[in-house]
């Protein structure tokens, strides 16, 4: 996070009075979202509330034993975040500290007040490899140089995008660190590596375009029936223990965006600590490097202050925005935009605003949606293109979906990832409940799986969905009457639909094939269902018994499908071993 220097701090303040992370100073010349250091331990905070001589401030650290009376200081500038080499294989807390370096000032995994430091190296070197040359003239967002931040990405150094732009009169390439300077303008502006963004305000583009390629996942169920794309919107919303974090785990993981921003916001801290053990050690399945090489971390866990909680989306968001306008696709995690919700919830209880539905604030709905509209896939201003995809859990208290947040967040995102605690109990995984989700890109992105896995995709997937609405259908009556009471197609439905569940839907994350599917396997195991689907059917036709159907030895092996490395020779082998066994019959 920004630091202030001697030169544009100063004491014009007084604590007035203190309410958990709400202070209140008076006499402080400050404006609207300034970044202040209250009291005598210059704890760290943001002007949210001005009224008179009286200046609200939200802390974004303990305040116990800070007192009426005690200074605050004011920076003159907002809550913005350092950008720079240096930001990837990162981990910060929710106002970008650096958190392995206060670990290494205060000695401690446990940190004290007070203690800060800037988001990104000030003192570290990095090689400048110069994209203009002297003489060439540049703009607000043009590329004037490089950087090999990690062995997977290329940091490109840009104008600011507030920049004036101008004549390039000096560059040189050599090391150097990211405040020296590297280009030099004839309107004698000075262009470093670092810039700072204020975390509340969207970096500029010049359009936001329609997505038409999907986010591929890896995950089945995602890919198959509700594809997100890139630049697109998803809520995952479930109770606890139903699948949230691991779900946003495999999309860090697999998804096929070039960066990735976590944001663990508000989540318990062994979670963080087991995405903060795992991400190091796993390999990068397109480039074979580190995953940690296209991976920043915001780990804001639930016994952090909760006022910075507050501010660590704006933090992630920033970031991902950022790598866009290098035009790279940036995929953001935020786990989970409940705690977030909360946080707003105390922070405006403490300011005595007037609470909407459930206690939350009236602008929750302002919040949320000023938050997900900064996704998107934008031309940016430098010509290139890049998208920013955001992905947030949802934790709704007792797995009530028609709670504030869930619903107001429902309003907002195109797609709808619901998580089933009854599936999860049944050790369904993913846990994704495919009659409560949706997605609205899934006709714009058909054209992508058309011409990119295979021309019949939509037809296929429909084939599933109105298997599976059956079968949903269906269930009501077995309930009722029991399974054999049904016609004999009825009662194949159900088969071909639990294969389809059990083969398709359900996936391990923790078995090393079956981690991560390719789109081109998503189809075949659908397809394989259909085929089995479409024989038996012609034997029920023939009149074979419906017991001698489902009893054929090939249907089993359906479920195995996705544990096989060598799937695509598998699953021919066996379509033709069930189209035979299935002849035979008749």
């Amino acid at each position: 996070m920004s630091q202030a220097t001697d030169t544009d701090v100063r004491e014009d303040g007084i604590i007035e009075s203190v309410s958990g992370p709400v202070v209140t100073a008076r006499d402080l010349d400050a404006r609207m979202n300034d970044v202040v250091y209250v009291g005598s331990e210059g704890l760290m905070g943001e002007v949210i509330e001005i009224e008179g001589n009286i200046t609200t401030i939200q802390v974004y650290e303990e305040t116990s034993g800070v007192s009426p009376g005690e200074p605050v200081e004011g920076t003159g500038s907002p809550l913005s975040v350092d950008l720079g080499p240096g930001m990837l294989d990162a981990i910060y807390d929710g106002v970008q500290r650096p958190l392995d370096v206060l670990e290494e000032k205060m000695g401690s995994a446990f940190l004290d007040r007070g203690v800060d430091a800037p988001g990104i190296d000030l003192e570290k070197t990095w090689e400048f490899t110069p994209e203009v040359a002297e003489g060439d003239e540049v703009e607000a967002g043009d590329i004037v140089g490089t950087v090999p931040e990690t062995p997977s990405i290329d940091h490109k150094v840009m104008v600011p995008p507030d920049s004036e732009g101008g004549e390039v009169v000096a560059i040189e390439s050599g090391n150097f660190n990211v405040e020296e300077t590297v280009v030099e303008l004839d309107s004698g502006e000075e262009i470093q590596m670092h810039q700072e963004w204020p975390v509340r305000q969207q970096r500029p583009t010049v359009e936001k375009e329609t997505p038409t390629e999907p986010l591929i996942s890896g995950q089945r169920v995602l890919d198959g029936l509700f594809p997100i794309a890139k630049g697109g919107t998803a809520a995952i919303p479930g109770p606890f223990g139903s699948g949230k974090t691991v779900t946003q785990h495999q999309l860090a993981k697999w998804a096929d965006a070039d960066i990735v921003v976590y944001v663990g916001c508000g989540e318990r801290g062994n979670e963080m600590t087991e995405v903060i053990e795992d991400f190091p050690e796993l390999e990068d399945p397109t480039t074979g490097n580190a995953l940690m090489d296209r991976t920043c971390l915001i780990a804001n866990t639930s016994n952090m202050p909760v006022a910075a909680r507050e501010s660590c989306v704006y933090t992630g968001i920033t970031i991902a925005e950022y790598f866009r306008d290098m035009g790279y696709d940036v995929a953001l995690m935020a786990d989970s935009t409940s705690r977030w919700a909360e946080a707003m919830r105390e922070i405006s209880s403490r300011l005595e605003e007037m609470p909407g539905e459930e206690g939350y604030p009236a602008y929750l709905s302002a919040r949320l949606s000023e938050f997900y509209e900064r996704a998107g896939y934008f031309e940016n201003i430098n010509g290139t293109e890049g998208s920013v995809s955001v992905i947030g859990a949802v934790s709704p208290p007792g797995g009530d979906f028609s709670e504030p947040v869930t619903q107001n967040t429902l309003r907002i995102v195109k797609t709808f990832w619901a998580l089933d605690a009854d599936l999860a109990e049944r050790r369904h995984f993913p846990s994704i409940n495919w009659n409560e989700s949706y997605s609205l890109y899934r006709d714009q992105l058909d054209p992508w799986f058309e011409d990119n896995v295979r021309a019949d995709w939509p037809e296929t997937r429909q084939w599933a969905i109105d298997t599976l609405d059956e079968e949903a259908e269906l269930q009501e009556i077995v309930q009722l009457v029991g399974k054999d009471a049904l016609p004999e197609d009825q009662q194949l439905t159900l088969e071909i639909a639990r294969y389809l569940r059990e083969a398709w839907l359900q996936q391990n994350a923790f078995h090393d094939v079956d981690t991560f599917c390719e789109p081109e396997k998503t189809y075949r195991i659908m397809d394989a269902a259909k085929t089995y689907n479409d024989a038996a059917f012609e034997a029920l036709d023939a009149g074979v018994p419906v017991e001698e159907i489902t009893d054929i030895d090939a249907a089993p092996r359906l479920n195995r499908i996705g544990v096989q490395e060598d799937w695509n020779e598998y699953i021919d082998d066996l379509e033709d071993d069930i189209e035979s066994q299935l002849r035979e019959l008749y």
